[in-house]
């Protein structure tokens, strides 16, 4: 049972969302990154309109990264440098989109997508969340905005989602339409100050789902916010019994590799 003050205002400052707005994340194991790596002997790489095409090829949804460039649009790319995915070396945000549109993927013949070209791909055919990346050294509103812009008459079950409370509250904000989450790590910190610092992050943000972190759960925190309405999908599944867990503790798994064939 969640201490009584902590629950009162979880209800007064996080309200539980409509059913019909979030239910669709519920029941649905979303290839992390896409469905990424080795397949009949080639190398697929991450967040990869191959990676991608796949993932949809046999019904998961997706989980993509996006970040800035430097002409503020969004390209789906975890790394906030370009060498360990590519040829190239440097920040991903002093490159213009066209200049990363061309940068070649390891082990593949596919470049960086921007988020645009991303959704025509995916076109509504499976769900997809998209993780904005964000540092606390960086307004996290450009990117925002960006991603606002590419989602922009698209048709399709998405949301948006982030470590970064700042982003989920902007989209709150700004962009209430937009189905948005916080990701979380307890980083096996479950000390009372810990708790206090988490529930602040949740209270700011106002999210109306949560990723946690498999390694993280059972939680009580989590389970308190699954029976009040906000789904809880859970990252990285990469094992059979990370399965498992995914499947007593939350909603829907974002998996790779064993994860996802377990």
């Amino acid at each position: 049972m969640p201490f009584l003050p902590f629950a009162l205002l979880d209800r007064l400052l996080v309200p539980a969302p409509p059913p019909a707005r979030v239910g669709w994340l519920r029941g649905v194991t979303y290839a992390h990154r896409g469905l990424h790596g080795a397949f009949q002997g080639r190398t697929v790489p991450e967040n990869a309109p191959s990676a991608f095409a796949l993932a949809i090829e046999r019904g998961l949804g997706i989980e993509c990264d996006v970040q800035r460039t430097a002409d503020g649009q969004a390209v789906v790319f975890h790394d906030w440098e370009l060498d360990r995915l590519t040829d190239e070396h440097g920040p991903v945000i002093e490159r213009r989109a066209a200049d990363l549109a061309r940068i070649a993927l390891h082990g593949s013949g596919d470049c960086i997508p921007t988020l645009c070209a991303f959704l025509e791909q995916v076109a509504g055919r499976v769900p997809v969340l998209i993780e904005l990346k964000s540092r606390r050294d960086v307004r996290p509103a450009p990117l925002c905005l960006a991603v606002r812009r590419a989602l922009e008459g698209y048709r399709g079950p998405v949301a948006v989602m982030s470590f970064d409370p700042r982003v989920s509250r902007w989209f709150a904000r700004h962009s209430p339409r937009v189905v948005r989450g916080l990701v979380v790590t307890e980083n096996g910190d479950r000390t009372l100050p810990a708790r206090i610092r988490q529930r602040i992050v949740f209270w700011k943000a106002r999210p109306q789902f949560l990723a946690w972190d498999v390694r993280d759960l059972p939680s009580r925190f989590a389970a308190a916010q699954r029976r009040r309405g906000l789904p809880v999908l859970t990252w990285t599944v990469r094992s059979a019994e990370h399965r498992a867990r995914a499947a007593d503790c939350a909603d829907g798994p974002i998996a790779e590799g064993a994860g996802v064939e377990a």
